[in-house]
């Protein structure tokens, strides 16, 4: 039986959305990640059909049978962008072909299905269409879009599912940090790793998240912003922040990120990074970076610049790090020319004032 392509999106008419008055006055302040639209899409996968259903929906609660797959053993992948507003009212996504190969890439690790990329790209553009009133009135807002999928056959058995949603959600965002330091601090994770090889650690999967929360949760309560992960072999090397990617900048020019291996997510951010910085005329090395270097550095000032990128904090100054032993400063402690030039850049591309020249932008 041939089936409805899954970017044929049926809509579901909302039968209580929220009123506008109310709506406004959330949107007016929305902060990140708590507050979220009047639809989803959601698209069903079975074994034997396929993808199908793709569906424009109430947002609410999801129904799972107690045994569902994703409850007992985690076959669950997500995404992270955003739209953003350009000055001529109309709305645009960064790189969501990106998003969509990413997406695809944790479902195979995860022996989930792949989506066709056509009916991830169309879902978001579909609600971002229709929920386009809940774009924030706050300054740097955006529309933070959550694409996701989960296991929802229900069984108890180590094996694949074989019945799977994807859906897609909206997030009215501010500001992701809330400190609202010039720069962030981060400590040194010297008991906790995040992933180990061979393992998931370049999936966009929750359990990767899960095992970043208690050193998260900890440097928190230590007052800092995010932990820095290294390797899980030889604990020295840097690796990624708890959800952002490192680049250190050298008073020679020399630009330096960790190389992308199967524990480092391959950041969207981070690569539209390397694009800007090499336009620059740094030279950008992608090289194993260890921590004991990193304080070296920074301490001989060689370092002048340490910068974190993605998808929620854009491109955000490390001022200062923190291990059980020591501390160290980088440069003044505050944001740095390159890392504000290439943020201004980045945000510029994404919102529209800055010319798009690599094709990066796509219009809802």
């Amino acid at each position: 039986m041939a089936h409805a392509p899954a970017y044929d999106i049926r809509h579901i008419e909302h039968a209580n959305p929220v009123p506008s008055a109310t709506r406004e006055q959330a949107i007016a302040d929305p902060g990140f990640g708590t507050l979220f639209t009047d639809h989803m899409v959601r698209i069903d996968w079975h074994e034997e059909k396929g993808w199908h259903d793709p569906r424009m929906m109430a947002r609410g609660p999801i129904a799972l049978d107690p045994s569902a797959s994703v409850l007992h053993y985690a076959q669950e992948i997500f995404e992270g962008l955003k739209a953003y507003r350009h000055p001529d009212g109309s709305l645009a996504l960064f790189r969501p072909e990106e998003n969509a190969r990413r997406f695809n890439r944790s479902a195979a690790r995860l022996a989930m299905p792949e989506l066709p990329e056509e009916a991830f790209i169309e879902s978001i553009r579909a609600l971002v269409e229709k929920d386009r009133d809940w774009f924030p009135s706050v300054e740097g807002g955006s529309l933070y879009i959550r694409p996701f999928m989960i296991a929802t056959e229900a069984f108890l058995g180590v094996r694949p599912a074989k019945e799977y949603a994807f859906l897609t959600i909206l997030s009215p965002a501010g500001g992701y940090f809330k400190s609202g330091a010039p720069a962030i601090s981060i400590r040194v994770a010297e008991h906790y790793t995040r992933a180990a090889p061979g393992g998931t650690g370049f999936a966009k999967c929750g359990g990767n998240y899960a095992a970043s929360l208690v050193p998260q949760g900890e440097a928190l309560a230590s007052g800092h912003d995010q932990v820095v992960f290294l390797d899980a072999v030889e604990r020295k090397w840097i690796e990624e922040l708890g959800g952002m990617n490192l680049f250190f900048v050298f008073d020679d020019g020399r630009m330096v990120t960790p190389p992308l291996t199967d524990t480092i997510l391959p950041g969207i951010t981070r690569d539209s990074i390397l694009t800007l910085a090499r336009e620059e005329g740094l030279d950008v090395v992608e090289d194993r970076y260890a921590i004991d270097q990193w304080r070296e550095d920074a301490e001989s000032g060689k370092l002048v610049e340490t910068l974190a990128c993605g998808t929620a904090a854009v491109v955000t100054p490390v001022g200062k790090v923190t291990a059980e032993d020591y501390d160290f400063t980088i440069g003044s402690g505050g944001p740095g020319q390159l890392t504000q030039k290439l943020r201004s850049q980045l945000v510029g591309i994404q919102n529209g004032t800055v010319e798009d020249r690599h094709g990066w932008i796509t219009k809802v």
